[in-house]
């Protein structure tokens, strides 16, 4: 099992965001579902962080953030697929 240190990590999550996760993981040589496991937890990180908030947050802002979260997802979803569709395109 290969472990990467966390400036590694990180800057495969940037690069994943700027060009997609299948592009990213194919020139990185890192698996596409290393690469998409280290995004799923960077997004469950980042609702930590909220919820640790000193103040509790209401029934209607945590519905909120749980819908946020299913957004990013759903981004990335389509930042996939959008790769795949243009590299077939180009053919």
């Amino acid at each position: 099992m290969t472990t990467y240190s966390k400036e590694f990590k990180d800057q495969a999550l940037k690069l994943s965001d700027e060009i997609g996760l299948k592009k990213a993981s194919d020139q990185l040589g890192v698996k596409y579902s290393t690469l998409s496991g280290w995004r799923r937890n960077r997004s469950k990180k980042s609702i930590n962080v909220v919820q640790k908030d000193t103040t509790p947050m209401t029934d209607r802002e945590l519905k909120m953030q749980k819908e946020i979260q299913e957004l990013k997802q759903a981004n990335e979803i389509l930042k996939d697929a959008l790769g795949f569709f243009a590299k077939d395109r180009k053919k």
